[in-house]
C-alpha cells in the first residue's frame, strides 16, 4: 500500500461511482448484480475513509438523469438503497458515522424516503464522519433550486440584492454546512463531472481512473489520496505565497 500523510488528508472526498454496468457485462452478469457488487465497494471505501480520518465522503449514488433508466433497473436500485440503509445502520452507529443526503429527495419512493429519513435521524448525533449520499441529484437542478429560494426570500424582503454574496448563495445549496470537496474521484474511465456538485467543485482536485467501481478497493483510494497530496493547491496564488501561508 502507498504511504500517505495522515496530517494532510482531504477533508472532503466526493466520488462518482461509475462502471457497475460495464463490470457486470465483463463478468457476463446482469446489471443489477453489478450494482450489488458496487454496494460492496461502498462499504469498503466508507470504512477506509472513516479509519484514516476523512471528515466527509459524498457518493454520487443516483443522479436525476438516472430516472430515465429502465423501470426495472430503477426499481432494483431503490430496493438496493433500502437494503443498504437497513444493513449498514449498526455499522454507522458503531463507527460514529452520520448519514446525510442531498438532491430532490421528495422524488424518491415513499418507503425509500421514509427509511432514508429514519437513518438520517438515528445517526444525527454521530460525529466521526459524514457519509453524504447524492440521491436524485443534479448540479444544475441544485443551483436552480437555490436561486428560486433566494429569489423568494428577496421578494419577501428577507434579503436585499446587495446582501447576495457567494457565501450567502452557498447557504441555499443542498450542501450548506458541508465543506466543498477537496478531491473528486471518478472511476470507470470517463473524464467528465456529469452534473455533479457543479458549484462546489470550483477548486476541487480531480482524479480519474479506468478502474470500474466494483473493483475499486482500499489501495485504489489510497493511491488517489497520494496523488492528491502531490499536488500544489494555490487557489489563485503563486507558489511562493502558498509556501508562506
Amino acid at each position: 500500500m502507498k504511504e500517505i500523510d495522515l496530517t494532510k488528508l482531504p477533508k472532503h472526498i466526493a466520488i462518482i461511482m461509475d462502471g457497475n454496468g460495464r463490470w457486470a457485462e465483463n463478468h457476463t452478469l446482469g446489471r443489477i448484480l453489478g450494482h450489488r457488487k458496487g454496494a460492496e465497494s461502498v462499504r469498503i471505501i466508507t470504512k477506509t475513509c472513516r479509519r484514516i480520518g476523512i471528515q466527509c465522503l459524498t457518493l454520487y449514488a443516483f443522479s436525476v438523469e438516472n430516472w430515465l433508466r429502465p423501470k426495472e433497473e430503477v426499481r432494483a436500485l431503490m430496493n438496493l438503497l433500502m437494503q443498504y440503509l437497513e444493513d449498514e445502520m449498526m455499522e454507522m452507529m458503531d463507527h460514529d458515522i452520520r448519514l446525510t443526503a442531498i438532491g430532490d429527495l421528495d422524488s424518491l419512493e415513499a418507503k425509500v424516503f421514509k427509511k432514508l429519513v429514519e437513518t438520517i435521524e438515528k445517526t444525527a448525533g454521530n460525529k466521526g464522519m459524514i457519509l453524504n449520499l447524492a440521491l436524485s441529484y443534479g448540479g444544475r437542478d441544485e443551483i436552480a433550486s437555490a436561486s428560486r429560494r433566494l429569489a423568494d426570500d428577496a421578494v419577501a424582503g428577507k434579503i436585499a440584492a446587495d446582501d447576495i454574496t457567494k457565501e450567502l448563495f452557498s447557504k441555499y445549496l443542498y450542501t450548506t454546512g458541508i465543506p466543498d470537496p477537496d478531491l473528486l474521484i471518478r472511476t470507470g474511465g470517463e473524464y467528465r463531472v456529469s452534473n455533479f456538485l457543479l458549484y462546489q467543485m470550483a477548486y476541487t482536485e480531480f482524479y480519474f481512473t479506468d478502474i470500474l467501481w466494483p473493483d475499486f478497493c482500499e489501495n485504489d483510494l489510497i493511491t488517489a489520496i497520494a496523488e492528491y497530496q502531490r499536488r500544489e493547491r494555490r487557489f489563485g496564488m503563486t507558489s511562493e505565497q502558498v509556501a508562506r501561508r
